[in-house]
Formats: C-alpha cells, structure tokens, sequence
C-alpha cells in the first residue's frame, strides 16, 4: 500500500492567496463574533469554493486553530519592536495593554485569547509558551534594566492576564482591566533592583 506524505513544497501563488483570503475571511468573522461561522460562509467570503477551504484545512478546526496561531504569532513578534523604542517596563505595558485589546476585539478572538492563556487545553499549549516566552524577553529585559523585578516569569504574568481578561463578560469589563492591568504592572516594578 503506498503512503502520501505531505509535501513541503511551498504553495504556489494562487494557492497561497486562497489559502491567506481563507484566513482573512475567518479571522473577520470571528473579530465579528462569529465564533460559529459555518466554512461555507467563510468559503464565500474569501471568494473561493468549499472544496478549495477542505484542500487548505482538513477540518474547521484546523482552520480556526490556524486563524488562532497567527494571532498569537502576530502578537508574540511586538516585544522586540517594543523594547527597540520604548524602555523595558514602558514596553512590557504597552504589550500587555494589545493583550486587554485583543481580549476586547470581539467575541471569537477573546475566546481564542482566554483559551491561550487561562485553559490546559493542550491544543494551544505552543501558543501559551509562546505568549509566555514574549512575556518572559519583556520581563528580562526589564530586571537588566532595573525598572522590573526579576522573581516573575511568563507564565505567571500570563495567569494573571487570563484571570483579567475573563472578565469581558462584565459591562465596562475592558476600562477596569486596564486600571487593574496597570496594577499588575505596578506591582512588577515594585522591588526592581535599580541598576543606577
């Protein structure tokens, strides 16, 4: 019996504009919160048919976990860009303010973001060491510098993020997970070993 085994070979260009127009569409309806956008909707959106999604995705989930992953890649390539223009405790709130946004986009996406940082789902288990790694460069940075203590890591700040940003379900949620954001950040810099 002969066994298929997935290319590597990059897309060609008219697939890999189906395959981006099929994630565009899909992130758009979940920003829109609709997290139960059917595929055949999404197919249409992004203009082309149902047939071409399934050749991209094997299943819906596959596709939503994708819209998730670069959500998340998206998010987890701003401290680098962060830290170049800004100072490390400045940087590491400007981060954490974009984590309240993207909680606050719309449903779909919240619930992407709350599953990522307050669930053991195994399914984003990567996203989660990959939002605590970010987290983990802004805090480092910050202990070097003197302006954020050195005891806090990643994960924990993450906890911490998820247990605010399960609040969106609350009226006015997103203006006190900014104050108590700011808290959090607060108390990140209080015992920082000043370095000058």
């Amino acid at each position: 019996m002969e066994v298929l085994v997935p290319s590597t070979r990059p897309l060609r260009a008219d697939a890999r504009r189906n395959r981006d127009a099929l994630l565009a569409a899909a992130r758009e309806a979940f920003l829109a919160g609709e997290a139960d956008a059917h595929v055949d909707e999404i197919a249409k959106r992004a203009g082309v048919a149902v047939g071409t999604l399934y050749r991209h995705f094997e299943t819906r989930e596959a596709l939503v976990e994708e819209v998730y992953r670069q959500e998340v890649d998206q998010l987890c390539a701003l401290p680098s860009q962060l830290l170049a223009q800004h100072t490390p405790d400045e940087a590491l709130r400007y981060f954490l303010l974009r984590l309240v946004d993207h909680a606050a986009v719309g449903k779909g996406m919240a619930v992407a973001l709350e599953s990522i940082m307050a669930t053991d789902s195994p399914v984003f288990e990567d996203a989660r060491a990959q939002m605590a790694g970010a987290l983990d460069e802004l805090l480092e940075a910050g202990a070097a510098a003197g302006s954020l203590r050195a005891d806090i890591g990643g994960r924990t700040v993450l906890r911490a993020l998820g247990g605010i940003c399960g609040m969106r379900i609350a009226e006015g949620w997103k203006d006190e997970a900014v104050r108590i954001t700011e808290i959090l950040l607060d108390g990140l810099r209080y015992g920082a070993v000043r370095t000058s």
